[in-house]
């Protein structure tokens, strides 16, 4: 999994002043709100039943896109978020599961079907990395003897519909909307021991808005 990881971070970071070698298109630098929206499932909570449930957040993001041409990009984008994870139904129905932070680096090949008007359209694919860290234990995981939660990375892909609206002098509105596959499996912990594994996918809506500036 950490080798699929360094393949897209690499890959797509060394793409672009590849590319800004091999023409003259422009470069977009955006800053936007994202909301995180997760259409989350999982697997049984052990022998406790229902399911994980994850939180909405909502977050700064910085992203880059490479123009190869006036049509095709290259769009990168890096944020985290923080998510309070707790148990919807089972015996444990409503009980906190802790919280998590999640980063998601991810890269999008962009088309734009109607280049240089007001309204700049677009839309593509790509693939998305996700680690989780700083993981915060809940009480009420510690008062059944958990002691930690593992997660697995994530590898996935991801899709993409936009537009950015042109203002003039190199400034530009944009709202996005990509819907991100990222799944983990998560080791219960009882000190060295794995209690069980929970298979839990993410899959969120992530939607934008904010400025940006080409160049």
């Amino acid at each position: 999994m950490r080798t699929k990881a360094l393949i897209v971070v690499v890959v797509a970071l060394i793409a672009m002043p590849v590319a800004a070698n091999a023409g003259d298109g422009d470069w977009i630098l955006r800053a936007r709100v994202i909301n995180v929206s997760p259409n989350e499932s999982s697997g049984p909570i052990l022998s406790f039943g229902g399911e994980v449930g994850v939180d909405s957040a909502t977050t700064l993001e910085v992203d880059v896109t490479y123009m190869f041409s006036k049509r095709l990009g290259l769009e990168v984008i890096a944020a985290t978020t923080g998510h309070d994870l707790s148990a919807a139904g089972g015996d444990l129905a409503g009980a906190s599961l802790g919280d998590v932070k999640v980063l998601p680096p991810t890269a999008v090949l962009q088309f734009h079907p109607l280049p240089g008007g007001l309204f700049d359209l677009y839309f593509g694919g790509g693939v998305n990395f996700t680690l989780f860290y700083s993981y915060d234990l809940s009480a009420d995981l510690a008062g059944l003897g958990v002691t930690d939660l593992e997660f697995d990375e994530s590898f996935g892909l991801a899709g993409n519909i936009g537009m950015n609206f042109n203002l003039g002098d190199n400034l530009l509105i944009n709202v996005d909307l990509k819907y991100i596959k990222i799944g983990t499996d998560v080791d219960v912990m009882a000190g060295s021991d794995a209690l069980g594994t929970i298979g839990v996918d993410i899959d969120p809506w992530v939607f934008g808005a904010g400025v940006g500036w080409r160049f």
